[in-house]
């Protein structure tokens, strides 16, 4: 018998007959999901390492030969952009001795050099340099092929600028992974997306399992209580679902999004060409399994979750515009007043997801119940996760 349920088809099966289930007789994922280190360690691979994940955006790495370390899914890895303006990540691993080659993000002059033995790579990843290889006086070796040993490339894609991997490099081809959102959001251009660092980021540490902030991020129905502000101008009943299980996302939308940022009614140029239709539009879409984000007429966000273990996550916020115009001094208000606005309803959301954390402790919860009115969407979450769980399972099994 397998030591946890999760790794047996059976006992999987049965754990989550209730997830899988209608929404009208379904409920959460057990609390093991939630505290469980094992279980941690185990979706690392299942949910994670196979799907197509957010681990950051491409700003991070504005300017060629910026490099920045990640660790993700328990692996070391690193973000870089190469000379021709593109983003790589690669095992942030030396290929002599193993050695950690960045520990913290820096400005490279074009070569990352491992602090041990002065190993040296191209930032497309080639071996570029091995002092004394031969001894004192040689830089070479006869029996080495340096070509066979520059760093691991991790399979990697950008979409309006969020940067996603693939660890197992087993998934499907990514634009058959993002191909459902872009079409959902093919009115906006991704080209004219702008980025002012002093202003539109931010960083929460959060006391929650990730899949906790997916779930609270897909649904609408917590706004009247918890986010009672937003409330007042977009409404529940100014929200709609978006429940594209099959397809890896689910979220809501408001048809309601005029929010007054500063006294005098001010507001951001939207999109030039942008339909009517969404001009007072917004939708929020949780990306599975690490990304969320959110599109307005004006601006665009994206959320990479970052797991740290079962009971935290760390909240990477990114805000861009889609005007050039809304970078210059004349916004900068604005653009502080919008950073605050989302930094406070993210803030205020850490009550309710810290809270069901430390709910996954008690044995009285199992799962729980769902809205079939207004919670399909969080639904549609954690059939995704039972159904990759089961398939885990049951590969197990067969091996």
């Amino acid at each position: 018998m397998a030591e946890h349920w999760w790794e047996s088809s059976a006992q999987a099966a049965e754990a989550l007959a209730h997830v899988v289930r209608p929404i009208e007789r379904a409920g959460g994922l057990p609390n093991e999901a939630y505290v469980s280190h094992a279980f941690a360690d185990w979706e690392q691979d299942v949910l994670l390492a196979r799907s197509w994940a957010c681990i950051g955006t491409g700003r991070r790495v504005p300017e060629a030969g910026d490099a920045r370390p990640i660790e993700f899914a328990g692996l070391p890895l690193l973000m870089l952009r190469d000379n021709d303006g593109e983003v790589r990540v690669f095992h942030n691993v030396c290929s002599h001795r193993g050695m950690i080659l960045v520990d913290a993000p820096q400005r490279t002059r074009g070569t990352i050099r491992c602090p041990y033995h002065s190993w040296t790579y191209d930032l497309d990843g080639s071996l570029r340099a091995t002092p004394m290889i031969g001894g004192t006086d040689s830089h070479t070796c006869p029996s080495f092929e340096r070509a066979s040993h520059g760093l691991k490339p991790v399979r990697t894609a950008t979409w309006f600028d969020a940067v996603f991997v693939n660890l197992s490099g087993d998934a499907a081809p990514f634009e058959t992974f993002i191909a459902p959102v872009a079409e959902r959001w093919k009115d906006f251009d991704a080209a004219t997306l702008h980025h002012e660092a002093r202003d539109s980021s931010y960083i929460l540490d959060v006391a929650c399992n990730w899949k906790l902030a997916v779930e609270n991020f897909c649904e609408a129905y917590h706004l009247p209580w918890i986010h009672p502000n937003l409330n007042s101008y977009s409404r529940l009943e100014d929200h709609y679902q978006i429940t594209e299980e099959e397809d890896g996302y689910a979220g809501q939308g408001s048809t309601a999004y005029r929010p007054q940022l500063v006294e005098n009614g001010d507001a951001f140029p939207a999109m030039p060409g942008l339909p009517d239709r969404w001009h007072g539009t917004a939708e929020y879409v949780a990306l599975f399994p690490t990304a969320l984000f959110g599109i307005h007429a004006d601006h665009f966000y994206t959320v990479t979750l970052e797991p740290k273990g079962p009971g935290r996550t760390i909240e990477h916020m990114d805000i861009y515009y889609f005007a050039d115009e809304a970078l210059d001094e004349a916004h900068t208000e604005q653009r502080r007043a919008n950073a605050r606005q989302w930094q406070g309803i993210f803030e205020e959301d850490r009550f309710v997801v810290e809270g069901m954390q430390r709910g996954r402790a008690s044995p009285a919860y199992r799962g729980g119940v769902l809205s079939p009115a207004l919670e399909r969407t969080t639904h549609c979450f954690y059939r995704w996760v039972a159904t990759r769980l089961l398939q885990a399972s049951q590969a197990n099994r067969a091996a």
